[in-house]
């Protein structure tokens, strides 16, 4: 591991984000003087009897049974175990990880109380490259992620480590590390708050963000392909929009577009393109500006403390608080936010795509095949696209909305942040294979225009490069698949990107 994130100060989704993908993690000496302090309150309220949810009481409507000292630890035991009932497929190795670090933010906080050997042992999990198996399924907020990830502190269930899935005693013992001795509040600390749906927001932000980036290349690929009014994304009227992003998104187009022999000879020979085309800059500005509202949420959210019961010094004195911060109501609203904007992203893309395809409107060979009548061209791949923007309008319904009631009506209302965090990783899928299939498009559609790519654009001249250098000119004697599959591989590689913008004059 060669990056280090140190959590001190405030701490941003990108942090989480570079664990997640196997930075290594510490706490300040402040940090970690929070978490001393608060627990030797937790230890103190147990020496004087006082009643306190969660630390010597039990948990759900069972919170008015008083619990003896001696049964904290079995308590917390119990929590983990009885918490831990995931089901379905396993979450990636660096959806685990980013929950474990936002956990671990959650805790540097100071207000948890967990035992310091809980969150060391945690902490080296992370660096020593130690990953519970987290099942997907069964969430209605955060509590069986959450105890999943918590089972190898126990010695139970399995994990991966050095590239193999083993049980969690035996990688904890070849990893050097010791079970701590879980004690009162450990394992109710272990399983709350909102490190489970931030942690997994904190990857949406970083997979959103580079797709933004691809969906103004993808657009500005198309836009010169078909020979685009350049009016539209001037400097002035974007301005009366009123809107940040939907500047920023015209002013990246116009570095892509920049100094295209191609586009100056296309230009006024339309009164105006049609909207998938002209209206780029509002449609992404709109969805960026949905993600910087997510992002901002994201670091609100790992800014504060999301345990129940919380530790809260006044003055002098310690107190617990029972209260509801663990509720991720927020993430969940944001996460059902991002949801439509990610749709849209991917559905300019696509009627981006099928104005490519279409000879009525591009010009074009008809579905950019030079052997007519023999083969079909892309023409399918659009339906490709159109599958998948009809599977993300449909998974960009809202979640938060939904509720149930648990726990013999003490938790009566449910936010169902991590299923609204997590139905966005597939949306994210989705939108990466529609930007495939337009680049795919776009590039084919350069080759009728010039088979060298030299009356295009700087920026469209390396992307058409770049695919080309992996994926040659569609024939009707291949098969399409294996070829949106190879330019889907380029989006996933952010250095790709970077190249280009750079090649354009664009800031990375």
């Amino acid at each position: 591991m060669s990056q280090q994130v140190l959590i001190d100060g405030p701490v941003s989704w990108r942090d989480i984000a570079k664990v997640a993908e196997g930075a290594a993690i510490n706490l300040s000496e402040s940090r970690w003087a929070g978490i001393k302090e608060s627990r030797a309150a937790v230890m103190s309220m147990i020496d004087s009897g006082q009643r306190a949810y969660g630390v010597n009481t039990g948990l759900g409507d069972l919170c008015n049974h008083l619990l003896d000292a001696d049964q904290l630890g079995q308590m917390s035991r119990g929590t983990i175990l009885n918490h831990a009932c995931g089901v379905g497929p396993l979450l990636e190795k660096r959806q685990v990880r980013a929950i474990m670090a936002a956990a671990i933010v959650n805790f540097s906080q100071g207000y948890s109380g967990l035992s310091l050997d809980v969150v060391e042992a945690l902490l080296a999990m992370l660096n020593r490259d130690i990953t519970p198996q987290v099942p997907s399924l069964g969430s209605v907020g955060y509590l069986s992620h959450m105890a999943h990830i918590a089972l190898p502190l126990l010695g139970v269930a399995e994990v991966e480590f050095n590239g193999e899935v083993m049980p969690a005693c035996d990688a904890m013992r070849l990893a050097a590390i010791e079970l701590p001795e879980l004690g009162a509040k450990d394992g109710l600390s272990l399983v709350n708050g909102t490190p489970c749906m931030t942690g997994l927001a904190c990857l949406v932000a970083a997979d959103a963000k580079q797709l933004l980036g691809w969906a103004d290349i993808a657009g500005a690929l198309s836009f010169e392909a078909l020979g685009g009014q350049l009016a539209a994304f001037g400097e002035a009227n974007l301005a009366l929009k009123g809107s940040v992003e939907v500047v920023k998104v015209g002013h990246r187009l116009r570095c892509l577009l920049a100094d295209s022999p191609w586009l100056v000879s296309q230009q006024s020979l339309r009164t105006q393109d049609a909207l998938s085309l002209r209206s780029i800059p509002q449609i992404h500005g709109a969805c960026r500006q949905q993600w910087r509202h997510f992002c901002a949420v994201l670091d609100d959210e790992l800014s504060g403390a999301s345990d129940n019961p919380l530790i809260i010094k006044d003055q002098q004195n310690f107190r617990v608080v029972s209260q509801a911060n663990p509720h991720g109501q927020g993430l969940a609203l944001a996460c059902d936010a991002l949801a439509p904007a990610l749709a849209e992203l991917g559905s300019v893309a696509e009627r981006r795509s099928y104005r490519l395809l279409n000879p009525q409107v591009s010009g074009l060979p008809g579905y950019l095949t030079d052997q007519g009548g023999i083969s079909s061209g892309l023409m399918i791949a659009q339906y490709t696209s159109a599958s998948l923007c009809a599977d993300n309008r449909r998974l960009a319904q809202p979640v938060s909305v939904d509720n149930f009631v648990t726990s013999g009506l003490q938790e009566d209302h449910l936010s169902f942040g991590t299923s609204a965090a997590l139905r966005l990783f597939p949306m994210l899928d989705n939108v990466r294979r529609v930007l495939a299939v337009e680049l795919f498009c776009g590039t084919q559609a350069l080759d009728f225009l010039d088979s060298d790519g030299q009356r295009f654009s700087p920026a469209g001249a390396a992307i058409w490069g770049m695919i080309r250098q992996r994926v040659p000119h569609y024939t009707c004697q291949r098969w399409i698949a294996p070829d949106i599959a190879l330019v889907e591989a380029l989006l996933r590689d952010p250095r790709i990107r970077a190249d280009i913008e750079q090649v354009a004059g664009l800031a990375n």
